[in-house]
């Protein structure tokens, strides 16, 4: 697995932003240059977990966005499964960031994020610098999900650029 300090790989996916083909655009490693990226994965589309993360975080957007940062979210389900999510689940349809169809499993792998055994990306999470180089990687288990918060907060310290204590919080005294 990549990890802190590694480089985002290159990849050149389908990005969805909407309920119907006509919003599929492609993106890239480089789609963002300049931008903090927070690059989440979740294991499948039309699943129970997944749904909570993905309004979790959508709800933090225009938090991350104040920040200079893009959340992008991903599956290897592919870009048609996505819109067709997007149309059947009420909770879902506005979310208000680009989900990424990894359909062949490259950027998954290459990150070395696939559950051996089911063939799925795990529940990871990435936090990349504007330079591509990876900040912060957690991996949770398929069947816990994350709290969108805290990265936020782990995003809120990178880029201070300080020692930032257990808890720390915007707003707090660095070290």
């Amino acid at each position: 697995m990549l990890t802190v300090g590694d480089i985002l790989p290159e990849f050149n996916l389908t990005g969805v932003s909407g309920k119907t083909p006509d919003s599929f655009a492609p993106v890239t490693d480089k789609s963002y240059e300049g931008k903090w990226k927070i690059l989440f994965f979740w294991p499948k589309d039309f699943t129970f977990v997944c749904p909570t993360e993905i309004v979790g975080y959508g709800e933090l957007n225009g938090e991350f966005e104040d920040r200079d940062a893009v959340l992008l979210g991903c599956s290897t389900d592919t870009d048609f499964v996505h819109a067709a999510w997007r149309t059947h689940h009420e909770d879902l349809g506005d979310s208000p960031f680009v989900w990424l169809a990894d359909e062949k499993k490259e950027l998954s792998a290459a990150l070395g994020v696939l559950a051996k055994d089911a063939g799925v990306a795990l529940r990871a999470t990435f936090i990349v610098d504007p330079d591509n180089i990876i900040r912060h990687v957690q991996v949770n288990d398929l069947n816990v999900g994350r709290n969108p918060q805290e990265a936020l907060r782990i995003l809120d310290a990178l880029q201070t650029d300080e020692l930032c204590p257990c808890n720390w919080n915007q707003g707090d005294a660095t070290l």
